[in-house]
C-alpha cells in the first residue's frame, strides 16, 4: 500500500487549538508500506533511528504544552515492585492516642483555661476546681490539727529538757516523746490519704507550710511517657471538653480528652486470600507505599512504611483482614493567637482515607513508566514520544501496572533515553483523536 498523508488546514488547527488549549499546529499520519512523507521522515531521523510504523504524530507549541501540564519523562531501565493495592484509613492507636482527664476529687468547676482544638504541653493548666469533697476536707482538717498538736508537744518536750536533770520526772519526758511519735505516724497516714484522694505532694506541702485548707486545685495536662520511659514533649490537642464552669463533678468524672497524634496507624483492608503474600512481604522487610486516596497530592511518605502487624482475625462484618502500619506524623500548622493560645495541626488525621501498596514481587531491569504517561484506548495502550516539538504516538505492550507505575515490554517500541510525556499524555491523545476525525471517548485513558 502506498503511503498516504493526511494534513490539517490552518483553520482546523486553530479550531482544535481553541477546543483543547493544546496549541496544535501540524499533524501527519503515515502508514507503512510506502515512502514516508517529509515530516514523518524527519521524525525517523532521531537519535535511535526508529523504523517506519503506524505512528500518528502531532506538533504542539510551547504554550500548548503548558496548557496540558506537560512534564517530560526519560525512559530507562529500573527495578519495579509489584504491589498489592489496599484501601486504608488513618486511625488512632488504641490506648496511646487519647488521654482522658478525669476529676481527681469532688468539686465545682470554677475556671476553664483551654478551648477545644487548642494545643497544650505536659504541665499546662487545663481547669480549676473548688473542692467540696467531704473526706478530703476532713483529712486536711485532721492533718492541720495534728500538725498544731505536734508543735505543742515538741515545744513542751524542749522546755522540760531544758530544766535540767532531776527537776522533771523522766517519765513525763518519755510520755511526751511517745506522744510525738504517735502524732508523726498520724501525720504520715493523713498525708498518704490526701495523696490517695488526688492531691500531689507539692499540694500537701503547701497545706503544711501555709497552715490552711486547700480550697481549689488546678488540673493540668499530664506527662506523656513514651514506650522507652522518656517523656515526649510534642503538643497534645484538646479533643473534647466535657466540663463547664459551675458544674458539680464527682471523682472520676470525665473533664476533657487530650489527643496525641504524633504517631497514628494506617488500617488497610485486605482479602483473607492475600494474607500469605502480605506476611511474606512483612517478613522480608519490604516497605509499603502510602498515599492519600484523594490523589490530589504527591505521595507524602516516599520512603514507605513497614507493615507493623496483621490482625489475628477476619472482621466479622466486612470479612476483610486488617493490616496495620505505623504512621509517624508531622506538623502542618503551628500558630499562636494574640491571647497566647497555641493551635497545632497535624498533617495526618484519623479518618483520612489512604491507599496502601504492599510490595509482593520484584521485577528487575524493566522499562518502568509513570502511570499518567500511558493512555488506554480500548484494547490499545499508547505513550507519546517527544521529538522536538513533535509527539509521536507509540503503542506499547503492558506487562504490569499499579496506580503510580506501569511496566512495558522491551520489544523495540521504546528505547532507554527516549523522552515521553510523563504528564499531559491524555490531553495530547484527545487532541490527536480530534484532528484525525476520531470520536473522543471521555473515559479513554482513565482507570476507575
Amino acid at each position: 500500500m502506498s503511503a498516504r498523508t493526511y494534513s490539517l488546514t490552518s483553520t482546523l488547527a486553530v479550531a482544535a487549538l481553541a477546543a483543547f488549549g493544546a496549541g496544535v499546529a501540524v499533524l501527519t499520519w503515515t502508514r507503512s508500506g510506502g515512502k514516508e512523507s517529509a515530516p514523518a521522515a524527519a521524525a525517523a531521523e532521531d537519535d535511535h533511528h526508529h523504523s517506519p510504523s503506524d505512528h500518528a504524530e502531532i506538533k504542539i507549541t510551547a504554550t500548548g504544552l503548558q496548557n496540558v501540564g506537560f512534564e517530560p519523562f526519560t525512559v530507562d531501565f529500573r527495578d519495579y515492585e509489584r504491589r498489592l493495592e489496599l484501601p486504608a484509613m488513618v486511625v488512632e492507636r488504641p490506648g496511646r492516642s487519647q488521654t482522658h482527664i478525669t476529676a481527681p476529687l469532688t468539686g465545682v468547676i470554677s475556671e476553664i483555661g483551654v478551648v477545644e482544638g487548642q494545643s497544650v504541653t505536659p504541665g499546662d493548666p487545663l481547669l480549676r476546681m473548688r473542692l467540696t469533697h467531704e473526706e478530703l476536707v476532713s483529712a486536711q482538717r485532721d492533718f492541720l490539727a495534728d500538725l498544731a498538736q505536734l508543735e505543742v508537744v515538741e515545744r513542751e518536750a524542749a522546755r522540760l529538757k531544758g530544766l535540767g536533770k532531776g527537776v522533771v520526772p523522766g517519765k513525763r519526758i518519755i510520755d511526751l516523746e511517745y506522744e510525738q511519735q504517735k502524732l508523726l505516724a498520724s501525720l504520715h497516714a493523713e498525708k498518704q490519704a490526701m495523696v490517695l484522694h488526688g492531691l500531689t505532694k507539692q499540694q500537701v506541702n503547701q497545706i503544711r507550710d501555709q497552715k490552711r485548707l486547700l480550697q481549689t486545685i488546678v488540673v493540668s495536662a499530664p506527662d506523656h511517657t513514651h514506650e522507652d520511659g522518656a517523656i515526649d514533649e510534642h503538643p497534645l490537642i484538646v479533643q473534647r471538653l466535657s466540663a463547664a464552669v459551675g458544674q458539680q463533678v464527682e471523682v472520676g468524672e470525665e473533664l476533657a480528652v487530650l489527643a496525641d497524634h504524633h504517631e497514628l496507624l494506617v488500617e488497610a483492608s485486605a482479602f483473607a486470600d492475600d494474607a500469605q503474600a502480605i506476611r511474606a512481604s512483612a517478613a522480608e522487610g519490604r516497605k509499603a507505599s502510602v498515599r492519600l486516596a484523594s490523589g490530589g497530592e504527591a505521595p507524602s511518605l516516599p520512603g514507605g512504611l513497614e507493615v507493623l502487624y496483621v490482625a489475628g482475625q477476619v472482621d466479622p462484618v466486612s470479612r476483610a483482614l486488617k493490616v496495620y502500619l505505623l504512621l509517624p506524623n508531622r506538623a502542618a500548622l503551628d500558630k499562636t493567637t494574640p491571647d497566647g493560645k497555641r493551635f497545632f495541626e497535624w498533617r495526618f488525621k484519623p479518618g483520612q482515607r489512604m491507599q496502601v501498596g504492599v510490595a509482593i514481587e520484584s521485577l528487575e531491569n524493566q522499562l518502568v513508566l509513570p502511570a499518567a504517561a500511558v493512555v488506554d484506548d480500548g484494547v490499545e495502550a499508547y505513550v507519546y514520544r517527544q521529538n522536538g516539538d513533535h509527539f509521536e504516538q507509540v503503542p506499547v505492550h503492558l506487562r504490569a501496572r499499579d496506580k503510580e507505575w506501569v511496566v512495558v515490554a522491551n520489544d523495540g517500541a521504546l528505547f532507554p533515553g527516549d523522552v515521553i510525556a510523563g504528564r499531559g499524555a491524555y490531553q495530547i491523545h484527545l487532541a490527536l483523536k480530534s484532528q484525525t476525525g476520531g470520536g473522543v471517548d471521555p473515559h479513554a485513558g482513565h482507570n476507575h
